[in-house]
């Protein structure tokens, strides 16, 4: 009986670790990094003081929680790179980023915003961006994507997109797949045969410094 113990106590660890993720993906996946913790413990069936054994931060259930949605942002962003299209790429890579954001609250959360728990996503943020910005050169050399365009544009969009968070999940995720379809679409450059696109007004800087002029 006393051997089998400490097999029993690391079960039953594993088995509380998997219900906090689970709980706060569902939690800050509808809720957004804003809900406490006690709402995910309350949802795992835990106590506080076994959360925070597991997790001693918010911050680090956070990136837990999101570590799949950030090894798929990661993937989208190397096969965006990796595509001999870059049009084809840019328009993917937005289409897979409008996905990830549409699924879950929290992770649009972490990914645009400057919490203090989210600090963790500031390197993807901008590891995003910048290959926008290498995809939206190459898409503007081979002419398909309209002059003007700069990386803060994404920026503004995804805030636009985050608008979609108080629908209901099934319809929030079909929404976000329109509304980057019109996105993109809006992103394209014209036909030669048809009239120059309308110079766009100039824009925001929305994330400081250069602001994504590339």
């Amino acid at each position: 009986m006393t051997s089998r113990l400490p097999r029993t106590v690391r079960s039953d660890a594993r088995d509380n670790r998997a219900r906090i993720l689970d709980a706060a993906r569902a939690v800050f996946g509808e809720q957004g990094l804003a809900a406490p913790m006690r709402e995910v413990a309350r949802q795992a069936r835990v106590g506080p003081a076994t959360l925070y054994r597991h997790f001693p931060t918010k911050q680090s259930l956070i990136v837990e929680t999101f570590a799949e949605q950030r090894r798929a942002c990661h993937a989208a962003v190397r096969d965006a790179l990796a595509h001999p299209d870059p049009w084809h790429g840019f328009r993917g890579l937005i289409e897979q980023i409008c996905e990830l954001h549409a699924h879950s609250r929290g992770f649009a959360d972490a990914f645009m915003t400057a919490f203090p728990e989210a600090m963790d996503f500031a390197a993807d943020r901008e590891q995003t961006l910048r290959a926008v910005g290498e995809l939206a050169r190459r898409a503007r050399q081979s002419g398909h994507l309209r002059p003007g365009f700069v990386v803060d544009d994404l920026v503004l969009m995804l805030m636009a997109h985050r608008g979609l968070q108080d629908t209901p999940h099934a319809l929030r995720v079909a929404a976000s797949r329109r509304f980057a379809a019109y996105v993109i679409e809006a992103f394209r450059a014209p036909p030669e045969t048809e009239p120059a696109p309308t110079p766009l007004p100039p824009a925001a800087p929305l994330r400081g410094g250069d602001g994504g002029r590339r």
